[in-house]
Parts: structure tokens; C-alpha cells; sequence
């Protein structure tokens, strides 16, 4: 325990009451999620069945059903509010819990039928590859033979035979990969050059994904690529002894499951929230237990599925794949200036990764309408959409107000302040963690910790944290060897009461 001696803290009066605004962390409740209001009755007792088997909340199948959808239309449809504006379907959904909570059950709901979707389409690639490979053996023996005759030929003098046309072979078949559980960059910019389908990533645990991206020195480049695979941006993916790999229209959905403290964790280690925004985050009050009555009608979501991988990209005149682009109905635009607007004073009450999340939803609302149009289309047998109506844009903005924005609300509420009381929020994390009774500001800089690293973030904290009476500073006498006198400081211990009584609140 580093505690600094009492012959260094002389005595202090009492301590009155501390300001409970920075021990304890009031968590908002989780939003219900408006299921029927969303999707159609098909999908909506899907969901709920699935759910149920899983011993899970449907919040977490219905996150992994828009990400994985998501990355099912992938390139092949992007909304277009207007022209200039596309949005590809792309979703990343973030399930928060407790390792109880069945967050990786419920994925498993809409993404094992992922699975079996790709299943046929692996079997008859490899089948093609195999035929390839045998016909690439062949070819290389043509190839040997016809280089050596050749090589006799110029040591002969006479002219060289040509090349045989048995010398030439197609490019090795791809193996569908719709699901991917961790690649690298270059291994992903491999599969997507060969799949400009688009794809999904598959995490169980977010947290050290997440954590390496949030570092710009150490992930840099990593943290780029994932910025444009959210955006369906081109991206050149530089690979060690080999020509640059251009992708177009990078495509990838993310899902996986995060537990609360590493969430926390996470908010608090860094001020850099421009990925960690881009995620829907999910986290709903845990399913009471029981045993499940009924079970998940498999036919229909393998058929949802299955007739979303019927999509097609747009192959336009010059012989180029391209997505289509599916428009917004005039009163579906309505719909959005109004939207855009309210979108504009939520940000007049929003701070720091809030504010971030809240600036893309307008592009996240025009996602979800696509991707709800199309399994309108796949899931309740509607005409395949060629626009998006004011009906399929106003599910999605119904979704993004009475539950999405809460549920944001809900899960980045400590990264919702003000930056300084941030900071003393993490300053009341670190006394708790190293059990300080008292303390000084060297040792705090010297932690090197985010938000906490100089003294102009540093100061505010301590002046916050002693206006609300949960440490008081101690006069130090005069440094004999000369300098200022080092900045001492004693901890109210009901922090630490406050710290036990609410484990939450612990950094």
C-alpha cells in the first residue's frame, strides 16, 4: 500500500461530508427495446424466441442481427439520402455485460445461420480450387518444359519455341469468408480485394481490439483501416514486399461483447473516442432465469439470409462493380431534415464521446433504414426495395431516439462530462486503486496516466475534487534545498468507504 507516513500529514480537523458526485456512478436505465415498432411480426417473435432459448435479453440478438444483416448486403445496396450522400449498411454493435449475461449465446443466434450460409458457398470454392490445383501443377510442368527447351534453343542458336498455352492459368478461386474472427490488416485487404461483397468481424471480447486502437502511436495504422472499413472508403493496404493493395469501398461490420469494467476501463484510459463512437452500444438489464419454452424458427432466418446473399453489385458500362444506390423518397427526406435537426440540439447537451456518437447518427439512421427496408424484403416476402420510404426511415429514426440514444446515454455516462470532472473522476479511481490516504501531485504525473499526464490537466482535477471535500491540501514547510515545497495532499477516507460500499466506482 503507498501511504505516506503521519509524520508527514499533521494533524487535520474533521472531514465534513464529500460531494457523492465523484464517488458514485449513477448508471441511467437501460431503455426497452422497441422490438414490434422496428421489424415485422416474423422477425420480431424470431428475435424474442431466440432470445429466450439463449437465456439472453433480445436487445443482444437484435444488435447482432443489424451487424450481421449488415455485413449480408454489404456493398451490394447503400442508402442515398440525397445525391452525394451514401451510407453503406455497415453496423458495428457492442453488447455490454457481465460473463453471465449471455452476450456470446445471443451472437450466436444470427450468426451461426451466417455460418451455415457460407457453408455451401465454401464447399463449392474449394471444389473449384481443387480442380485449380491440379490444373496449376499441370501448367507448371508445361512451364518447366517449355523453359528448358528454350534454354537449349538459345545455347543452340536457333529461335525459342513459344510459350504454350497450357502455360497459362486463372487465378486461384476465393474462399468465401463472411465471417472472420481476427485477421490482420493485410490478411483482411487480401480477402476483401477477392470479395468486394464485404464482410463481418467477429469478436468475443472487444476490449483489447478496441484498447490497441485507441492507441495512435502503437495502432496508428490499424486505427486508419478501421476508420475507412466503418465508412466503406477506398483503402491501400501497403504489404511488406509486395505491391500496394487497393480495396474499394472497404466494407466490414464488427461485432462482439464487452464486460462493463473494461468498457469503463476504456473510457477512461483515453480521450481519442472516434472509433469507440462508431459502435451502437448495447446494454441491457440481464434475462431472469428460466428454463425456455420454445424454440427459434432456424428455417426462416436461414431464409432471410439466404435471399440477402441473392444481392448482386452493380456492374455499371465500363465493366466495373459498384454498389446500388437506393434513394430516399421525398417524405423520407423530410423525415431527415427534422431528424438532422434534432440530432443538432442533442449536441448542444453532449460533452466529449457523446457528442461524437451523437454527430453520426443521422448517417447510422439512414443504415439502419436500409438495412430494415431489406428484411422487410427478405424476412416478410415485401417487393424488393428500390427506395427508402418514410416508413422504412421512420422505424429507424423511432429506433435511433427512444432507444439507441439512451442506451448511448446509458453506457458512455461517465465519458458524458465535462473534461475536468472526467479527469477528477479518474484521479478518484487511482487513489482508490493504489488506497491512498494521502498523496502528492508528483506521484500522480509520474503514473503517466491519460487525462492525467500534466499538471494543466492535473490541477483542475485537484481543484474540483478539494471543492467537494474529498481531499484537502497540506502545507509543507519550505524545501531546505531550495525549489517549491512538493504539493501534499490527504484523502478524505470516506472515499475509500464510498469505494467499498460501490465496487462500480472503482478504477
Amino acid at each position: 500500500m503507498n501511504v505516506h507516513q503521519n509524520t508527514e500529514t499533521p494533524f487535520t480537523p474533521a472531514w465534513p461530508e464529500p460531494d457523492q458526485r465523484y464517488l458514485k456512478t449513477e448508471l441511467p436505465p437501460a431503455p426497452k427495446l422497441p422490438l414490434s415498432e422496428v421489424v415485422g411480426p416474423k422477425l420480431s417473435r424470431w428475435v424474442a424466441i431466440a432470445a429466450e432459448a439463449k437465456g439472453a435479453p433480445p436487445d443482444y440478438v437484435f444488435a447482432a442481427l443489424l451487424s450481421v444483416v449488415g455485413s449480408t448486403i454489404g456493398n451490394t445496396r447503400w442508402a442515398s439520402p440525397w445525391k452525394g450522400w451514401n451510407e453503406p449498411p455497415i453496423i458495428w454493435s457492442m453488447c455490454i455485460g457481465l460473463p453471465s449475461a449471455g452476450k456470446s449465446p445471443a451472437i450466436d443466434a444470427a450468426l451461426q445461420p451466417l455460418r451455415r450460409a457460407e457453408r455451401p458457398m465454401r464447399d463449392e470454392a474449394e471444389a473449384q480450387r481443387r480442380d485449380w490445383a491440379e490444373k496449376a501443377e499441370l501448367a507448371n510442368i508445361i512451364e518447366s518444359e517449355w523453359k528448358r527447351t528454350a534454354k537449349e534453343a538459345i545455347k543452340e542458336g536457333t529461335t525459342p519455341p513459344e510459350k504454350p498455352k497450357g502455360c497459362a492459368v486463372e487465378p486461384e478461386p476465393h474462399i468465401p469468408r463472411l465471417i472472420v474472427n481476427d485477421g490482420t490488416i493485410e490478411r483482411l485487404g487480401a480477402i476483401l480485394a477477392r470479395q468486394p461483397r464485404g464482410t463481418l468481424q467477429m469478436r468475443d471480447e472487444l476490449a483489447g481490439w478496441l484498447d490497441g486502437m485507441q492507441r495512435y502511436a502503437g495502432g496508428g495504422s490499424d486505427r486508419a483501416f478501421w476508420l475507412e472499413a466503418f465508412g466503406g472508403r477506398d483503402y491501400t493496404v501497403e504489404r511488406m514486399s509486395r505491391e500496394p493493395l487497393t480495396v474499394q469501398r472497404l466494407s466490414i461490420c464488427v461485432l462482439g461483447g464487452i464486460q462493463p469494467d473494461r468498457l469503463k476501463t476504456l473510457l477512461f484510459k483515453s480521450d481519442d473516442d472516434g472509433l469507440l463512437a462508431r459502435f451502437l452500444p448495447i446494454w441491457p438489464e440481464p434475462a431472469p432465469l428460466h428454463r425456455p419454452t420454445a424454440w427459434a424458427d432456424e428455417e426462416l432466418i436461414d431464409r432471410v439470409l439466404r435471399k440477402l446473399l441473392t444481392l448482386n453489385l452493380l456492374t455499371d458500362e465500363n465493366d466495373e462493380t459498384r454498389p446500388w444506390f437506393i434513394p430516399f423518397t421525398e417524405d423520407a427526406r423530410q423525415l431527415m431534415d427534422a431528424f438532422r435537426l434534432s440530432a443538432r440540439q442533442w449536441e448542444t447537451d453532449a460533452e466529449g464521446l457523446m457528442l461524437s456518437f451523437i454527430g453520426k447518427l443521422p448517417g447510422m439512421a439512414a443504415r439502419l433504414g436500409l438495412v430494415l427496408a431489406f428484411l422487410d424484403w427478405a424476412a416478410e416476402g415485401d417487393d424488393e426495395p428500390y427506395e427508402i420510404t418514410d416508413q422504412h426511415f421512420g422505424r429507424a429514426t423511432h429506433l435511433v431516439e427512444s432507444y439507441l440514444l439512451p442506451m448511448a446515454r446509458r453506457a458512455y455516462a461517465e465519458a458524458d462530462l465535462p473534461k475536468d470532472e472526467r479527469a477528477a473522476r479518474r484521479l478518484i479511481g487511482i487513489i482508490r486503486q493504489h488506497q491512498w490516504e494521502s498523496f502528492t501531485s508528483r506521484e500522480v504525473l509520474l503514473l503517466d496516466r491519460a487525462g492525467l499526464a500534466r499538471s494543466a490537466e492535473l490541477d483542475p482535477a485537484l481543484k474540483l475534487l478539494t471543492e467537494a471535500d474529498c481531499i484537502r491540501p497540506i502545507d509543507q514547510p519550505p524545501n531546505p534545498q531550495g525549489g517549491r515545497p512538493k504539493r501534499l495532499f490527504a484523502v478524505n477516507p470516506a472515499v475509500h468507504e464510498a469505494s467499498q460500499a460501490d465496487p462500480s466506482t472503482q478504477a
